[in-house]
């Protein structure tokens, strides 16, 4: 019996494949039908960019000192929880540093990362930041404004990329300075003049204070008397000489020694009215009178106070520059920063 019932049960399955195979098996009303559940299409990850900053660095162009601690940050559009960004510190194209970091939100809709680097060798630098692909957010990446790391402690006889950057620091400020990366005399002497500038010990080296000053730019030249056109002006303060351009744009800043105490150079707004090139019989190289026998000229001894007897003394390898671009008529304004100082015209003023 049992064997009959297994028989006739596989016969009523192999009737229902059949009819099933030819379309002729009709469901039975009430049934319950279960057919497949469409794909869900995958949602795509969210685009990205970033915005690299760093601060610690300055100048013209930008640096920032050898030891010194730069701060990179990074801002990130849109947030997207649960990301992480790779912040990573190039010197000359090579990475030396890096760190990957959890972007955290902001009050705006946006994330940020921040990261500390700072570098023991001198080289051009770049943070750069990446996001690998997630499945929340695209792939992305960018930069920072590339910088250079420079050694502070720059004398004479240096010659490397950090002395490049001084000259070109020194430069934009409108030094007359050489563009060698030799620290050389002219380098010394543009020195001296900024020194002068802001203060610091008359002394022909850099140094991280130097340096810090020249970050923010500090050292430039006041002009006195815009409405003088092309001229010069004659800081006895400072013991400085600017040649200052129309719409007082300073074009060159030198270093000079004025008259000493007993033989001041005369306060007062001038014109040149002679210039004889050369060398003359006390010594002056390529001088420009403005007023009796004051003169601005060449010396072989230009120290970095007042010790002339009345003209303004500028070193001798400056002088032909300073001749070329001084010309008759040119007006000489000649001023103490505060006031003060003689106007009264020696009949014997000399180098």
């Amino acid at each position: 019996m049992r064997v009959s019932r297994l028989i006739t049960a596989c016969a009523v399955s192999v009737c229902l494949i059949a009819l099933s195979a030819a379309g002729l098996l009709v469901p039975v009303a009430g049934a319950a039908e279960t057919a497949p559940s469409p794909n869900t299409p995958a949602v795509a990850p969210v685009s990205g960019q970033a915005k690299v900053s760093v601060q610690g660095v300055g100048g013209s162009p930008l640096f920032a000192l050898v030891g010194r601690r730069v701060i990179a940050r990074a801002s990130i559009t849109p947030y997207v929880a649960g990301q992480t960004l790779e912040l990573g510190l190039y010197l000359d194209g090579r990475q030396v540093a890096v760190r990957v970091l959890s972007v955290q939100p902001t009050s705006n809709g946006t994330g940020q990362v921040r990261a500390d680097f700072s570098s023991h060798y001198a080289g051009l630098a770049q943070v750069r930041a990446a996001h690998a692909a997630t499945a929340q957010q695209a792939a992305f990446d960018a930069h920072s404004v590339t910088f250079r790391y420079v050694h502070a402690n720059l004398g004479p006889g240096a010659h490397d990329q950090s002395v490049r950057l001084l000259q070109s620091e020194l430069n934009s400020l409108h030094y007359a300075v050489p563009l060698t990366g030799v620290f050389d005399e002219g380098t010394g002497l543009a020195l001296v003049a900024y020194r002068k500038m802001t203060g610091l010990d008359r002394v022909p080296f850099a140094g991280k204070r130097v340096f810090e000053l020249l970050a923010r730019h500090v050292g430039s030249f006041r002009v006195r008397y815009r409405g003088d056109g092309r001229h010069v002006e004659a800081n006895l303060t400072k013991q400085v000489l600017a040649e200052i351009e129309p719409g007082g744009r300073v074009y060159k800043i030198y270093t000079t020694s004025s008259g000493k105490p007993s033989t001041p150079t005369v306060i007062g707004r001038f014109q040149v009215y002679e210039k004889t090139p050369g060398e003359n019989s006390e010594g002056m190289v390529d001088s420009n009178y403005f007023i009796r026998g004051y003169a601005i000229h060449g010396y072989a001894e230009v120290p970095t106070y007042a010790a002339s007897h009345g003209c303004l003394r500028v070193p001798i390898s400056d002088a032909p520059a300073i001749y070329g671009w001084v010309r008759a008529g040119t007006p000489v304004d000649v001023y103490n920063q505060d006031g003060g100082g003689s106007a009264r015209v020696s009949t014997n003023a000399g180098p």
